[in-house]
């Protein structure tokens, strides 16, 4: 994801020769741009691949936190990488030797979630026929990880909040402290945390115990040039698990090239996986890939028309007056256009302005408008 998830494969064992895409991805993986660990509990060698500035940082920020027990919040689109980065930092922590427990809040039912958070009594409700340590007590001394925070229902962040503030857990049907805890707490959310708190879904308390330090993980379609790299692993990858040992694998026209990097991704890195995966099972061994190679789904917008942004356009703006709408819609756009104009430039705002077609002065406003930092972007590749 923000990221790729590259699990070792038998030619990244193997002595054999590498061609084509199998011989870039494994370039890639070993060089500055990747960044390998093992998973504790599947023992999967796991790549987060990418040199783009935001990815950078990104991955920079979770490698110096995951030393600490702060709290960490990871937020960003479905699809880029948000467990994975929870691994890692997991995986470089002083609690890498115990458990990384995952709850997806949006998966059950309230009551359901309760009781596999808390635990429960016997006899606390119908079914529960004895006592049931919950995932905060199995996760002691090491990591929870709560995935999609921000559906948690009120009452329970309430109640997590207190173990968050005194470490007790009290299990459900229960009328006294159960067990002390000692927990790191990494959390993620799809979208963004400030508005979260300001649409009521998640509580302003929780959010600040939670988010110690916050972590924001790039949409892929800011990552422009980390999209061929990915690829060429994903191709790398899928080709090994599908196809013969020999076949010789495909290669990356520049017609492939550009077509991916101007696809939309709303799916982010899960979508190019899917994409290259689909490619990987179909093409014939040895072809040089054009953009007529790859999959484009009718159900899915190319962003070749008005259904890109009809996509894209926030449901929750639809509550709103037309103006705030629209002011809304423009400054979602702007910001996403300059992150991804400013990336492609490498950082330089003369290149930058020239190729939006606009004067430097406007640029500088627009990015002092949106509170972004060339800086973040000086070194990415075009």
């Amino acid at each position: 994801h923000a990221v790729l998830v590259a699990r070792e494969s038998r030619a990244a064992r193997s002595d054999g020769g590498a061609t084509g895409a199998v011989a870039a991805a494994r370039s890639a993986a070993s060089g500055s741009n990747g960044s390998t660990f093992q998973n504790a509990h599947t023992g999967d060698k796991i790549t987060l691949l990418g040199q783009s500035p935001a990815f950078r940082k990104a991955l920079d920020l979770s490698r110096k936190v995951a030393g600490t027990d702060a709290s960490v919040l990871i937020s960003g689109e479905s699809g880029t990488g948000k467990e994975l980065i929870a691994q890692f930092i997991h995986s470089h922590s002083r609690r890498a030797g115990r458990k990384l427990v995952a709850v997806n809040c949006a998966a059950l039912p309230e009551q359901l979630l309760e009781s596999e958070m808390f635990g429960h009594k016997k006899g606390a409700f119908t079914g529960a026929d004895r006592d049931k340590a919950g995932l905060l007590e199995v996760a002691n001394g090491g990591t929870l990880f709560l995935d999609e925070l921000t559906e948690m229902p009120m009452p329970l962040q309430a109640k997590l909040l207190r173990v968050l503030q005194d470490g007790v857990v009290r299990r459900v049907g229960s009328e006294q402290q159960d067990a002390v805890v000692d927990v790191r707490f990494i959390s993620a959310m799809n979208r963004e945390p400030q508005e979260a708190v300001a649409q009521g879904r998640l509580r302003e308390d929780l959010y600040y115990r939670l988010r110690v330090v916050p972590i924001r993980l790039p949409p892929l379609r800011q990552r422009i040039e980390d999209i061929s790299v990915l690829a060429a692993h994903f191709l790398h990858h899928f080709w090994e698990r599908h196809r013969q040992p020999g076949e010789p694998s495909p290669t990356f026209s520049d017609d492939a090239h550009d077509f991916l990097r101007t696809r939309p991704w709303r799916g982010n890195v899960r979508e190019l996986q899917n994409m290259i995966e689909h490619t990987a099972v179909v093409a014939d061994p040895g072809k040089a890939l054009l953009g007529s190679d790859f999959p484009v789904y009718d159900d899915v917008p190319d962003g070749s028309s008005g259904e890109l942004a009809a996509a894209t356009f926030s449901g929750s703006y639809m509550n709103d007056a037309y103006h705030v709408a629209k002011d809304k819609l423009v400054a979602q756009f702007e910001k996403e256009y300059l992150t991804s104009l400013v990336s492609r430039a490498g950082g330089n705002m003369s290149r930058a302005a020239r190729l939006a077609g606009i004067d430097r002065t406007t640029l500088y406003r627009l990015m002092e408008k949106h509170e972004l930092r060339r800086d973040e972007y000086s070194g990415a590749v075009a």
